[in-house]
């Protein structure tokens, strides 16, 4: 998914999509998951030059990603749209408000109770033995690039160096998931819900486990019948609620946390006891999936109403 706050930082997408053909384009590719070029040209009835042109456009802001499989008579470039959802958010931010970014290796966890299947690997081996909880006590965890599980949580400290004397206005975080199944099954709904400091946020209904084609970042040792790439999720906690990829999902605000520069955020992921779909839960990081990144972290801040006196 990608975020754009402002219409400068989307004029490149918003003149790719300025174009009926490039449309077309994208609504095939939706429709067929990836096509070669010859493919799409006799689809849409024009030459493979004028195609050509159309690819490069989509290509260079990401919108779909072009790569090359060898064929009967050679090389043939095939198309996959690379972009799942675009988030525009033009809300305009306070004139004060600053902002502290991290990232969060998937590995560096600081709590979890699990239950499997489970497993995590780093971008070159499995890390200890799959399906198997006592490994995400093993040390080599913190090189972990990917972990799963059926049922249960992993919990991340969010680093908090934002100025002295400053509170906290909003949390972004933004993370690559999907379900855990046994193999892959696309279709295997899974409730994850998230959590701040031990009060539930909100919650998102997972669609599946997806392996129907590589992780564009998956390394080529990892195992075909296993998960290969998740859906990018932006969640966002503000001073109107908490939403995931610009959807409202609950009513809880930042402002009843009291997150200032000394608190401490704990952050939590968890297939839940009680959720009506039990279908595990996948965390990518930037060697694994499609997107190339660990979790994102953003805080806002802005100056604490009430300033100690100067003395």
């Amino acid at each position: 998914m990608l975020h754009i706050t402002s219409l400068s930082e989307g004029l490149d997408i918003f003149k790719a999509l300025g174009s009926d053909v490039r449309i077309e384009i994208l609504n095939i590719l939706l429709d067929n998951n990836n096509m070669s070029m010859n493919e799409l040209a006799s689809h849409l009835n024009i030459t493979n030059g004028a195609l050509t042109s159309h690819i490069k456009k989509l290509e260079s802001c990401g919108l779909i990603t072009t790569s090359s499989e060898s064929a009967g008579h050679g090389n043939q470039k095939i198309c996959s749209v690379h972009l799942d959802k675009i988030l525009i958010d033009l809300e305009k931010q306070e004139a004060f408000q600053n902002v502290y970014s991290t990232d969060i290796k998937v590995g560096h966890y600081s709590n979890y109770r699990i239950y499997p299947t489970c497993g995590l690997a780093s971008d070159k081996a499995l890390i200890g033995e799959a399906d198997d909880p006592r490994y995400f006590d093993h040390p080599d965890r913190y090189n972990a690039d990917i972990l799963w599980f059926t049922k249960g949580f992993v919990e991340y400290n969010i680093p908090n160096f934002i100025p002295r004397f400053q509170k906290i206005t909003q949390l972004t975080i933004s993370v690559e998931l999907c379900s855990e199944a046994p193999g892959v099954n696309n279709v295997w709904p899974s409730d994850i819900s998230f959590y701040l400091n031990d009060v539930c946020v909100g919650r998102w209904l997972s669609p599946g486990d997806f392996g129907d084609s590589r992780g564009l970042f998956t390394p080529d040792w990892w195992f075909p019948n296993w998960n290969q790439y998740g859906l990018l999720k932006l969640l966002v906690i503000n001073k109107k609620g908490t939403y995931i990829d610009g959807l409202k999902i609950s009513d809880v605000t930042i402002d009843s946390f009291l997150l200032d520069y000394r608190s401490s955020i704990r952050f939590r992921m968890a297939v839940d006891d009680d959720a009506e779909h039990i279908g595990g839960l996948t965390i990518f990081g930037k060697t694994f999936g499609n997107y190339g990144q660990d979790i994102k972290v953003s805080l806002h801040y802005a100056p604490l109403d009430d300033l100690p006196q100067q003395g």
